[in-house]
């Protein structure tokens, strides 16, 4: 059946680009009213690129479920309106230039001043305050400051991850902290003010490498597709041209690796390469002898080995091959009145279903919203 755990949740998010529209389009999911404010010209993730049936990925992924209300926040009658909005509202969200929101005079502090049982989240690239604070935070920007692009690449080329992840990581981090502010509300029944940072939600997941530099005074080498740190842990061609990922996490796989799949090719007992750490040191000499064996097998035989001897490995598939791939479980979602498709979420509930809304037009939601609130 479907359920909307949020269901009685209204959530008022002034909100661009990627983190706070990630948060805000996971609270929709799960049945809350999110009111997405936008500047007269709309989104700028809009017009990132008109690939979805003439409109924008970025906008499509994130964006489901939500009314869309034009507002000009420095207008008399745009205040009026967002104050008769969040009078209502459990929940603000913002990701605005720090300040932005303060000058037009609707801080988070002074909001919760007036309304205690309202939770704000205000997202920003460096946070409210340093020398940071005023600075440009866009995804790659911010992978480059948090030493992510450091750690990312191949040898001497480094490279940026290949999606939106400060943007993602910082959503992801925003949708569980009003979560637990909503709880802690629930409890109490006092709000919370949350401000979190690009920065700092990918400082959270950049802790192996930092962990690395810090307590052993080494960066973790650029190793393109292989693992910097484990071994082996990467690509092998076969002899049909597939390439096929192995992961060895332990000993006792290593030697069920070597043993069936390689066929002695290499002994598991071998100095070199008989624990993780030396194999790391040698895995140059590692990759080319496993290469020298895997690379006279075909891809379909290679296949049965690692599965006969429980060995973890994936295809290394194309972005074509996984957009047809078995595991790939897809919805639909109704946008600007066709039907299009994206991957399910990732949670599945036993009992209960959650649907998608539909993705709204700019301001399609204008006079609804106005006559509502007026």
């Amino acid at each position: 059946m479907k359920f909307q755990p949020l269901k009685n949740v209204t959530i008022v998010s002034v909100e661009q680009a990627v983190s706070a529209p990630f948060a805000s389009c996971r609270l929709a999911d799960a049945g809350a009213r999110v009111i997405k404010v936008e500047r007269e010209s709309g989104d700028f993730a809009r017009d990132y690129d008109d690939s979805v049936n003439g409109e924008s990925t970025y906008f499509a992924w994130v964006n489901r479920g939500k009314e869309s209300i034009r507002i000009n926040l420095k207008s008399e009658e745009g205040k009026k309106l967002f104050i008769k909005l969040v009078e209502k509202a459990d929940i603000m969200i913002q990701n605005l230039k720090p300040g932005s929101m303060k000058k037009l005079g609707f801080g988070s502090e002074s909001l919760r001043k007036k309304y205690p049982k309202l939770i704000t989240c205000d997202i920003s690239g460096y946070g409210e305050e340093g020398e940071y604070a005023e600075m440009k935070a866009y995804d790659n920007l911010v992978q480059a400051e948090s030493g992510l692009i450091d750690v990312t690449g191949d040898d001497d080329m480094r490279a940026k991850v290949g999606i939106s992840i400060a943007d993602i990581s910082t959503g992801m981090h925003a949708y569980s902290a009003i979560l637990e502010a909503l709880m802690h509300r629930d409890q109490t029944g006092v709000g919370v003010s949350i401000k979190l940072s690009m920065f700092d939600s990918m400082a959270d997941w950049m802790m192996v490498p930092w962990f690395h530099q810090k307590y052993a005074g080494r960066t973790p080498q650029r190793k393109g597709v292989h693992h910097a740190e484990i071994a082996p842990y990467g690509p092998f061609k076969t002899a049909d041209n597939r390439d096929v990922m192995i992961g060895i996490q332990n000993e006792r796989e290593w030697k069920r690796f070597c043993n069936g799949v390689l066929n002695s090719a290499i002994e598991h007992s071998d100095e070199r390469f008989m624990k993780n750490s030396e194999r790391v040191k040698n895995v140059t000499l590692l990759n080319e002898l496993i290469q020298n064996k895997v690379g006279k097998l075909s891809h379909e035989r290679v296949i049965q080995l690692l599965k006969k001897h429980q060995i973890a490995f994936a295809n290394l598939n194309t972005l074509e091959q996984f957009a047809e791939h078995p595991q790939l479980r897809l919805t639909e979602v109704e946008m600007n009145g066709e039907m299009i498709k994206m991957a399910d979420r990732p949670a599945r509930f036993t009992g209960f279903e959650i649907h998608f809304g539909k993705i709204p037009a700019l301001g399609e939601h204008d006079e609804k919203i106005k006559k509502e609130f007026s």
